[in-house]
């Protein structure tokens, strides 16, 4: 948490659940994904956090933005981004969401099926393309492998198909999972993509870019490598794969550019014991799985989470809605004041990625938290 955010929180009678983010931390991650990658062109994944406020300052810096939809387009385009630095990252998309980012004029399109490819060639022609292959998401405690991705042989028929289509077979792409706690995937990644540069460019078709997604960590619970860590791994692996013959490279981060920039403030709803054989408390908090916190799913993203002083015992937290699903961590050992009420704040550290892309409407007749940019 940073000082800014600190003494908002304290100078604040706020409304709960509420994320509170830090603006200036948000440029700060920035500045370090640059450093770590100087290289790369850095396409901001706007679905990690779609807020105004982000999208012009990243804008102003000069960060390019990946979009998973046409809304997510007109949002970076209402921030200043020109549409020529937005990439329509979304292997899956409709018909008129490509001709009304064509109309517009983004430039890239991603794919990883002819499905795909034949859409993009109809309602964008004469785009640039660039096939998404899957990976080994080892390592990643969000994985992404199994809804995304061709095979390279797939990938290699599908470029040498672009052409043929009136389109531009610029690039691939792979994404090592969310939440990436090593180098291994993007090492692995890279030695695959490159044999397939290799092939298409002997078979005629030289790729221009390479995409390696997102994936760079944010610290929870646990201790994760640096960016400067995953700078110096990926570099280390493109020079040994590609030589001096290096593609241009893009990145899109999401959570390592706003995930540790941010706050979520929530309240106590109740404490009790459920299981007289059981002693863990059960800390209910006005803010649940369908509040934003979908990514406790599993219990994969852990975040940390502090309230009051004083001596802890274990508690089970779950949120406020009447669903027997809306339970954030039953099997993660956490630790809460004995002494804990309803009615006293709890925080959620870290919490600046996905918490209100994820959150519900109005289920259970709960209004999406709030939020607050600093």
């Amino acid at each position: 948490m940073t000082p800014k955010v600190a003494a908002f929180l304290d100078s604040s009678a706020l409304a709960t659940p509420c994320l509170v983010l830090d603006l200036d931390r948000v440029a700060e991650n920035y500045a370090a994904l640059r450093h770590a990658l100087p290289a790369a062109k850095i396409y901001y994944a706007v679905k990690a956090n779609p807020a105004a406020p982000i999208l012009r300052l990243l804008a102003g810096m000069g960060s390019c933005f990946d979009a998973a939809s046409i809304q997510e387009i007109n949002e970076c385009v209402a921030a200043g981004a020109p549409p020529a630095t937005i990439s329509f990252g979304n292997t899956v998309k409709k018909p008129g969401a490509i001709a009304a980012a064509h109309a517009l004029g983004v430039p890239l399109y991603a794919f990883d099926s002819l499905e795909e490819l034949r859409k993009i060639a109809s309602h964008a022609p004469g785009s640039k393309v660039y096939c998404r292959i899957a990976v080994n998401n080892v390592g990643a405690d969000w994985p992404l492998s199994k809804k995304f991705g061709t095979t390279l042989d797939c990938a290699r028929d599908l470029m040498l198909m672009a052409p043929q289509l009136g389109l531009v077979p610029h690039g691939l792409s792979f994404h090592v999972g969310s939440q990436q706690t090593g180098t291994v995937a993007y090492e692995m990644a890279i030695a695959e993509v490159a044999m397939l540069f290799t092939n298409l460019k002997a078979a005629g078709v030289d790729l221009k870019m390479l995409n390696l997604g997102g994936g760079f960590p944010v610290r929870y619970r646990d201790d994760v490598p640096g960016t400067d860590t995953f700078g110096d791994a990926i570099m280390t692996a493109m020079t040994k794969h590609f030589g001096n013959d290096l593609p241009d490279m893009l990145i899109e981060p999401g959570r390592a550019m706003v995930g540790n920039a941010g706050v979520v403030a929530a309240e106590v709803v109740l404490v009790c014991r459920r299981m007289p054989e059981d002693d863990r408390r059960w800390v209910y908090l006005d803010i649940g799985r369908f509040g934003g916190l979908a990514e406790t799913e599993g219990e994969a993203i852990r975040y940390r989470i502090t309230a009051g002083t004083g001596a802890t015992g274990p508690v089970v937290l779950a949120g406020p809605s009447c669903d027997g699903v809306d339970i954030m961590y039953e099997k993660t050992p956490y630790r809460l004041p004995l002494d804990l009420q309803a009615g006293e704040r709890v925080l959620i550290h870290d919490a600046g990625a996905y918490v209100t892309s994820y959150a519900s409407q109005n289920f259970n007749g709960f209004t999406p938290l709030a939020e607050h940019y600093l």
